[in-house]
């Protein structure tokens, strides 16, 4: 391939380049209300605007801006096929929850649809047969048994020997008439929803803490407060634990995106690979021209073992061997936090706080888990019943896989501790070119240091804020990122995403 391809552009969004997002005000005083909803991602927005349709005073609070985290970098495939999982969901769980997972999230399919239908909205809506399709003869056999988990469940579906693209599989297994969309034009309709609807909005707004006694309150970084009856926090990583003990009970992976313009003809669908590298596939419109979105290069996050532009290479050599892509027109990345046992956690924050809810753990599939968790959380509000909490009950302990996975996890942090601490610095401050970071040597101690495009030099402590672990330097993003939970910070020390809270301390370059 050639060296011309891969542009080496920052990273940005293509959902965002096309929607101009209205502004909010940082919170300025203090305010009351029945519910704060924390998060302005897909879950957030959609709990917000259901619960203002219920008659509800509520404020939906976002530390950015609305739609700039997770749910603002997605693939935007909205599906119940969430690769392979039915069939580990039977057997850690029974036939009869996972029964109940599927049908939540095919839920959360219809409402999207019905939403959109109902708005007529503009936003890239188009039914895809959605495939997952394996290279390898072991993973066509797991393929074989996630078939017959489907039909055991009662999900559509169809085992097949070929696929639409122009390369050999082993096998594959389609789930017809799911749907792509354009997931930020989407969620501008229920933004102006929960508006019209009284709720009120404030971006810049970072939730520090609550307190408690007869009603919550939210305390935010800026001094500022909010008195609620319910606390839904819908901020990717809860930014409160209340003893849940989160951080040791999910990680977090990274992977990478790229859309590029493409010679061959795309004959629709939505792909995702079996096999390692994950390569997920997709087309979206823009401009009036359609380009094919590939992403894939997962890792766990902090802990890449090459530097990050290399996996956008990677995702580029794809798309031009096998679609013959000509350009890319944009790239980015996305972080996901992932479950003991691959389930999200939606509701209550631990047994006894009823009125302090979360939803975090969506494993990538974050569109219809995202938007079911916005109705179950709802319903948590309102007092209801609801069929499928207990599958997704955040205090849920199951045996199996959950204590196996949790040493393994916390095995992997202490490792990455001690990794951090006993590693030596290869970089010096005078090998840093402009717009280059590194760990370095600086005054006898490990120093984060990125040199800006003006020149100027950017020094942290890169120990994290959270539990201590030493962070990694992240060339694609510019961020400094924790391999044992996922925190991330700015070049220049801030935090972009939790657990932690505090940012990094600043070394004053001499």
């Amino acid at each position: 391939m050639t060296d011309s391809l891969w542009n080496n552009t920052p990273p940005e969004p293509i959902w965002r380049k096309d929607v101009l997002l209205p502004s909010f005000p940082a919170l300025a005083e203090n305010l009351s209300c029945d519910v704060v909803v924390a998060g302005g991602g897909i879950t957030g927005i959609t709990t917000a605007y259901l619960l203002a349709k219920e008659g509800l005073s509520v404020i939906l609070i976002e530390a950015d801006q609305l739609l700039n985290g997770t749910t603002g970098h997605t693939t935007a495939k909205v599906t119940i096929q969430h690769d392979l999982i039915y069939d580990e969901l039977i057997q850690h769980f029974g036939l009869e929850k996972t029964k109940q997972y599927y049908a939540a999230n095919q839920s959360a399919l219809d409402f999207i649809k019905k939403t959109i239908a109902e708005a007529s909205l503009d936003c890239g809506y188009s039914e895809q047969d959605a495939y997952l399709y394996a290279t390898t003869k072991n993973s066509a056999d797991k393929l074989k048994n996630e078939y017959e988990a489907y039909k055991k469940i009662g999900i559509t579906g169809e085992l097949l020997d070929d696929i639409p693209l122009d390369f050999d599989v082993e096998a594959a297994l389609k789930a017809p008439n799911q749907i792509q969309f354009h997931p930020i034009k989407y969620l501008q309709h229920l933004v102006d929803a929960f508006l019209e609807a009284g709720g009120k909005i404030f971006e810049q707004t970072t939730a520090k803490e609550i307190q408690k006694d007869t009603k919550i309150k939210v305390v935010m970084r800026n001094g500022h407060s909010i008195e609620c009856q319910h606390l839904a926090a819908c901020t990717h990583f809860p930014f409160i634990d209340e003893k849940g003990f989160y951080f040791t009970r999910m990680h977090a992976d990274r992977s990478y995106v790229i859309t590029a313009a493409c010679k061959k003809e795309f004959p629709g669908g939505m792909y995702l690979s079996v096999d390692e590298p994950k390569r997920s596939i997709r087309s979206v419109e823009y401009d009036g021209r359609k380009l094919l979105m590939i992403g894939g290069e997962s890792h766990k996050a902090g802990q890449s073992k090459e530097d990050e532009e290399n996996h956008y290479q990677a995702l580029a050599e794809f798309a031009e061997d096998v679609f013959g892509a000509a350009s890319i027109h944009s790239n980015w990345s996305a972080q996901d936090l992932i479950t003991l046992d691959k389930v999200p956690y939606i509701g209550p924050i631990t047994s006894s706080k009823p009125s302090i809810l979360i939803a975090t753990g969506y494993r990538k599939w974050g569109m219809t888990n995202g938007t079911y968790a916005a109705h179950l959380l709802k319903d948590y509000v309102l007092g209801k019943s609801n069929p499928y909490s207990e599958v997704f009950n955040p205090s849920r302990y199951e045996a199996d896989p959950g204590v196996k996975h949790f040493l393994k996890e916390n095995a992997n942090v202490a490792a990455e501790l001690i990794k951090g601490k006993l590693s030596f610095p290869g970089s010096s401050l005078d090998d840093l070119q402009k717009d280059e970071g590194a760990i370095v040597m600086y005054k006898d101690d490990r120093t984060g240091a990125y040199r800006d495009l003006e020149g100027k030099l950017h020094l942290v402590d890169v120990t994290c804020t959270h539990l201590g672990c030493e962070c990694e330097w992240n060339s694609g993003d510019k961020t400094w990122d924790c391999p044992c939970h996922g925190s991330r910070f700015s070049y220049d020390g801030n935090v972009v995403e939790g657990p932690a809270k505090k940012p990094l301390k600043v070394i004053d370059p001499l």
